[in-house]
């Protein structure tokens, strides 16, 4: 098929290349042109706008980072919408608000195209091998069309609705259960470390006993060797979704009291300058909270010099 991709970040990058492995002609755009390099080397097309992307696109994907973003790219003049023949499907994996996946399903029936919201789970490491878990939802007929590229970038797909906003509910809701994760492992650490238990040793029991799903294993290795850069998915991302899981339970009358506490946790972990920190940093508040020495713990200046530390 010929797909455009539109998005070259670290899940984007990988997404695209495991489309190019899988036989297909792909076009992709970046608004940094460098992050496209790598993929044009391996038979990429270069597109030298959005519009070039979609054009005579089977499908396009977007992998973006919030709901502006999207909007600009989707909206804009000679973008997605304007671009995209009539017929051709809009993939959108980014992880945005359930409002939006809404409009985003009416302004391209109006225009004839399709739409299927396509979310995904899983980190680099799980894009780079073909990994991901997809969350799909639109028409029949687009999801269809795409599931060849589904199944190329992920290892299962699953069908949820045929409601695009659907897809995004489980991701947003799907994101909030693995921040409580991290927000739980910190404390549990916290507390066993300033008991005098090694960290690495109360992981390595909690992960061969009762809790050794990989959302434990992976994220409770982060934390407990500090290993928040690089980031494999940003705090102020992890921020971002929160608020819009909270959005999507205001809508729908849902109190979600854990994530308003999850909420006050990545601000936190901001305003100590943790932008670039990846966002199972939340994990190593509790450790500062109770006096011991970690990355968060240090003032501003010292916090920056503590991020240089753990590259």
């Amino acid at each position: 098929m010929k797909v455009g991709f539109i998005g070259l970040g670290r899940m984007g990058s990988g997404m695209a290349a495991n489309l190019l492995k899988a036989g297909h002609t792909v076009t992709v755009h970046n608004r940094t042109r460098e992050r496209a390099e790598a993929l044009v080397q391996a038979g990429a097309r270069l597109a030298t706008d959005v519009a070039h992307a979609c054009r005579d696109a089977d499908a396009v994907f977007s992998m973006l980072a919030n709901d502006e973003a999207v909007r600009e790219v989707v909206f804009g003049e000679g973008c997605v919408l304007a671009a995209l023949p009539e017929g051709a499907v809009h993939v959108s994996s980014s992880t945005i608000s359930v409002a939006l996946a809404g409009e985003l399903q009416a302004a391209h029936g109006e225009a004839g195209q399709g739409y299927v919201s396509a979310p995904v789970f899983g980190r680099p490491d799980a894009v780079a091998a073909g990994k991901l878990f997809v969350v799909a939802a639109g028409a029949a007929d687009a999801v269809a069309k795409v599931a060849p590229l589904l199944g190329a970038i992920g290892q299962k797909t699953f069908g949820v609705s045929a409601e695009p906003q659907a897809p995004n509910l489980v991701k947003l809701s799907g994101n909030f259960l693995i921040a409580s994760v991290i927000e739980s492992l910190g404390e549990a650490m916290a507390l066993a470390e300033k008991g005098g238990i090694d960290r690495h040793q109360y992981l390595d029991i909690l992960t061969s006993t009762l809790f050794g799903a990989p959302i434990y294993k992976t994220y409770g290795a982060l934390i407990a060797e500090r290993k928040f850069q690089p980031a494999g998915f940003a705090a102020p991302l992890g921020q971002k979704d929160i608020r819009l899981v909270l959005a999507a339970a205001e809508a729908l009358q849902v109190p979600l009291p854990l994530a308003s506490l999850l909420r006050d946790r990545f601000l936190s972990l901001l305003a100590h300058g943790g932008e670039e920190l990846d966002w199972s940093a939340i994990g190593d508040l509790p450790g500062r909270d109770a006096g011991l020495d970690t990355i968060t713990s240090a003032s501003s200046h010292g916090f920056l010099s503590a991020r240089e530390n753990a590259r």
